[in-house]
Parts: C-alpha cells; sequence; structure tokens
C-alpha cells in the first residue's frame, strides 16, 4: 500500500477511524525488551529504557525509494498482531514513523544498518536494501513476542529504545536443508526460509541430488524427477520440484534476502541418478534404487563421454534457474571413485560451471583439485590439520565452514534424543555456539574464512516439526558466530540471550528443543 502526499493526511483521518481498541496514543511504558538483547549480537548497542516508540493505528512506515520492498515486508510482518493499517509512504509528514532510510555510511558495508528508537519515531538506516533488511530482523525482536501472531491481539505494541550499529563478521551465513534424504514440499522449504531470514541468513543450500533421490526437474534427461524422485530413505514417499517450483523458492527466498545455492553432489551420492540411467554406469546396466543410508558406494562412470554431457545438461539447466552466483558441485564422500579418476572428474567439471556463467562451491574435498580462487570449499570435518583446506585458503580461496561436531543439525543433542545421529558426536547448544571460524582449520584464518553454514541432512527428519526441533535452538548460534563480532562471543550472555527467543518461538509454533543448558524461565 502506498499513499502520496496529497493524498496522505486523508488516509491517515480514515485510518485512524478503524483503530484498534486500546490503541490511543499514550507515553509509552518502560519495556523489559532491549536493543542489548538481540540476536545475533550488534556490533553495539545502546538501550534508552524510557526511549520506547509506541505503535498506533497512526502510524506509517516512511520508505525511501529502492526501499519499498523491505517496507511492505516490514507491513507485513507488523499487522497480522496490530491489525493496524500502517500504510507504506514515501514521507512521514509529522505523522509516527518507522522510517526506512537507504544512504552512504562507510562503517556498515552492503549488510550492516543503524537503527534508533526514540518516542517520537523509529529511524533505520543502510546502505542497501539488504542492510534494511537485515535492521528489520532486529527491529521486530524490540517488539513484543506477541508481534508474530496471526491474528490481532489487543495490547500496546512497544518497540524498545535505544540504537544499534551492526554489520556482518563474514559475508556468507547460510542454512543448509537436504531435501533428497527425505522430500520437503515447496511450501516446508518456505517456512524454514523465514524461520531463518530472521537470524540473519542469507544463504540457503538445497541438497537437491543424492543416492536415495533426485528432486529437481532436468527436462533433458526427464526420468531423474519422475523415476529418480520416487523414493527416499526407508521407502518414504519421495517427491521433486518441477523448475517452475525451483523458481518459485528462489524467488521467495529473494524477498527474504536469501541467494538459494543448489547442489548436485557428484562424482559420489549418484545412485538414484545411475539406477535411472543405466547409461550412467560403466557396465551400461541400471543398478537397484537404494532407500538405505549407506555413503561412499556410488560414482559415475569417469572414463565416459555421456557422463560429461550428463553433467553438461545438468549443469546449464540448473543454471539458467538459479540467479545466484554459485553452483554446489559436491565432492565429497567419493570413496568409489579412484583418487586419479576423482581429479580427472573435477577437472573436466569445473570448467562446464565457469561455461554457464556460475562459480564453483563444494565440499572440502574439490581443494585437492586447485579449483579456482572463485572456488569456496565447504569445510564439514573435525577441525585442526587439513593441508588440501590449508593450500587453498593460501592460494587464495575462502573457506565456509561447516564443522559436523559443531554445525550439524542433524547431530543428537543427547544420547536420548529420538531424532539424529551421533557419527560425529553429540551436539548440545552450547557444543553448537563455542567455536570460532577463524581457528577451526590450521592455516585457515580470519580473511581466508568465507562464513559459516549451519547442513540439516535429513536421513530420520521427516517433517517441519523435526527441521524446528533440530534447528532451534542450535541455528541461532551459529548464526551468530558468521553476523556477530568475535568480541561479543560469551556463552553465559548468549544463552541468556537465547532464552529470550522462546516466547517468540512459541508464537511462531517453532517446535524447538528445550535444552537444559539455558535457562528458558
Amino acid at each position: 500500500m502506498r499513499l502520496s502526499r496529497a493524498v496522505l493526511t486523508a488516509a491517515v483521518a480514515s485510518l485512524a477511524a478503524v483503530a484498534v481498541p486500546g490503541s490511543a496514543v499514550a507515553a509509552p511504558a518502560v519495556t523489559e525488551r532491549s536493543v542489548t538483547d538481540v540476536v545475533p549480537a550488534p556490533v553495539s548497542a545502546k538501550a534508552d529504557p524510557k526511549g520506547g516508540f509506541r505503535l498506533t493505528s497512526s502510524t506509517v512506515i516512511s520508505a525511501d525509494r529502492g526501499a519499498g520492498q523491505v517496507a511492505d515486508y516490514l507491513r507485513g510482518l507488523l499487522r497480522p498482531a496490530t491489525g493496524y493499517p500502517l500504510p507504506v509512504v514515501p514521507h512521514a509528514a509529522g505523522l509516527p514513523a518507522i522510517s526506512l532510510k537507504l544512504g552512504h555510511d562507510t562503517r556498515v558495508g552492503t549488510e550492516g544498518y543503524e537503527l534508533k528508537v526514540a518516542r517520537d519515531g523509529v529511524t533505520l538506516k543502510a546502505n542497501t536494501a539488504d542492510g534494511l533488511f537485515e535492521g528489520v530482523q532486529s527491529l521486530r525482536q524490540l517488539l513484543p513476542s506477541a508481534i508474530d501472531a496471526k491474528h490481532v491481539q489487543h495490547r500496546t505494541w512497544t518497540v524498545a529504545g535505544g540504537t544499534i550499529l551492526d554489520y556482518p563478521r563474514f559475508a556468507e551465513r547460510g542454512a543448509m536443508l537436504d531435501v533428497a534424504r527425505h522430500f520437503f514440499r515447496p511450501d516446508q522449504v518456505k517456512l524454514y526460509i523465514d524461520q531463518v531470514a530472521q537470524y540473519k541468513v542469507n544463504t540457503l543450500h538445497l541438497h537437491l541430488a543424492d543416492d536415495q533421490g533426485w528432486r529437481i526437474e532436468i527436462k533433458s534427461w526427464p526420468k531423474l524427477a519422475t523415476v529418480g524422485g520416487k523414493t527416499a530413505v526407508d521407502g518414504d514417499p519421495g517427491g521433486y520440484y518441477t523448475q517452475a517450483q525451483y523458481q518459485d523458492i528462489v524467488a521467495y527466498a529473494a524477498s527474504r534476502h536469501i541467494t538459494v545455492i543448489p547442489e548436485i553432489d557428484m562424482p559420489g551420492h549418484t545412485n538414484a541418478a545411475q539406477s535411472t540411467y543405466a547409461e550412467l554406469n560403466c557396465d551400461g546396466k541400471a543398478v537397484p534404487p537404494r532407500t538405505d543410508t549407506e555413503v561412499g558406494y556410488s560414482s559415475l562412470c569417469i572414463s565416459s563421454p555421456i557422463t560429461y554431457r550428463f553433467v553438461e545438461d545438468v549443469v546449464r539447466e540448473l543454471a539458467a534457474i538459479t540467479p545466484g552466483p554459485y553452483l554446489h558441485i559436491g565432492g565429497d564422500e567419493a570413496h568409489a571413485t579412484p583418487p586419479a579418476d576423482y581429479l580427472t572428474f573435477e577437472r573436466k567439471v569445473q570448467p562446464i560451471v565457469a561455461e554457464y556463467g556460475k562459480k564453483i562451491t563444494g565440499w572440502h574435498e574439490i581443494a585437492k583439485s586447485s579449483p579456482p580462487v572463485s572456488a569456496i570449499p565447504q569445510y564439514w570435518d573435525f577441525g585442526g590439520d587439513n593441508p588440501d583446506v590449508a593450500a587453498a585458503a593460501a592460494r587464495g580461496n575462502k573457506i565456509l565452514m561447516s564443522p559436523a561436531n559443531h554445525a550439524y543439525l542433524d547431530m543428537k543433542y543427547t544420547e536420548s534424543t529420538k531424532l539424529g545421529q551421533d557419527w560425529a558426536g553429540l551436539v548440545e547448544v552450547r557444543d553448537a555456539y563455542d567455536w570460532d571460524p577463524a581457528t577451526l582449520v590450521t592455516g585457515v584464518g580470519e580473511n581466508q574464512v568465507a562464513g559459516v553454514e549451519a547442513p540439516l541432512w535429513t536421513e530420520t527428519i521427516r517433517t517441519s516439526d523435526d527441521i524446528e526441533y533440530m534447528a532451534f535452538p542450535r541455528l541461532p548460534g551459529i548464526a551468530e558466530l558468521g553476523w556477530s563480532p568475535k568480541a561479543s562471543h560469551n556463552w553465559d550472555a548468549y544463552r541468556t540471550r537465547l532464552a529470550k527467543q522462546a516466547p517468540r518461538w512459541t508464537t511462531q509454533g517453532i517446535s524447538f528443543y528445550r535444552s537444559p543448558q539455558v535457562d528458558w524461565k
């Protein structure tokens, strides 16, 4: 909803006539929420307990040119619970307002922001729409948790007063969802996008193919989806995304300022493709479908020209429907591929990705192939020495950190956790938070880290409730490692802030694990 200055006064008068009961303007009350409670922790935050801003039926959202999409998003967040119209306008014209402003501030870069909340209004400034969007995620935490309700709540709405200056430590803060082991519908993926976006996650890595199922339509190899997509772990129902559905997911993620990175794992983890198309096997015979959870047994035929025609077709079609700069080519656990063949495969496939205008990311095993410096190896091991990864960092590659013993969201919390696995150990909430991406791998320092990603493998995960239970409360901590300054890293302070997120998750309907390490009261 956008109103010109010419009709603004009349519009606001009309809006006031339909004000929600109890919404009369009054001096804002002191709130228990604070700008110092935000997750991820800001670079700096100074509270003003008496400077809260009261939302009322007269409040407008003022948006500079270029800020309209974020303003509409903010309006969509605030309207259901408040019932207020909150029109998006180019100028506040003296009305109480949340103002979104674009400018030039060398301190905050492309995703940072400055937020000021005072009794007479809220001002959010950033250099880009991305920065405004991340600022909105902090702003929403300054309101009562009931702001996330889907129906009107008759109460006062006070934004906690104070100032925040904020920008990310690392450029990439990611979440990965494995839709290959178990398939998740587009609406389930979108729900997860909304849940992770509130913690300033800016990439969604979709694991689209594995031994147990192929999940993306490839028109030049149609049976990949229609046949290879039928299976899932334990014989559960499969599924796949049409290219139109995938593009809709990508567009939805973009509306939450999240870039989708699609993964086709290869040369291993390819049984679903090899069971569908016999010609992808060296002997020309299709292998049986697999719905177990073993790894490392499958391999494309490295010596066959058909393999590279297949790879090129998949890369070409996926690149055409993926606006983001990266394609993930997997590369992990290729135990059935001899080392020399692995290098041959990588050195043939990586130029194919470049030919279609994309950069490479892949699991850290790709570092053995000396990929171009634009490639991002994704480290999934336990930390310590890895000469291949250290050498890649020395050559100029940025490394994405996803250590399984800290960041894998499918690891059990405790021995009694009903979901998940434990091959990388038990990962309680503190384990997920208490590590440093810049000291995890020998030879990979602060300036060589691309960021962090929290993968969620789905061998045991079947529902959105399962996703939520394993991701929350660990994902916010991993997101904080990617966003917040290293100096702010403190478990005792974090667990206090984390506990205050629980009422929001309850209101949002998120099924989360109430770790005994956190005082949720």
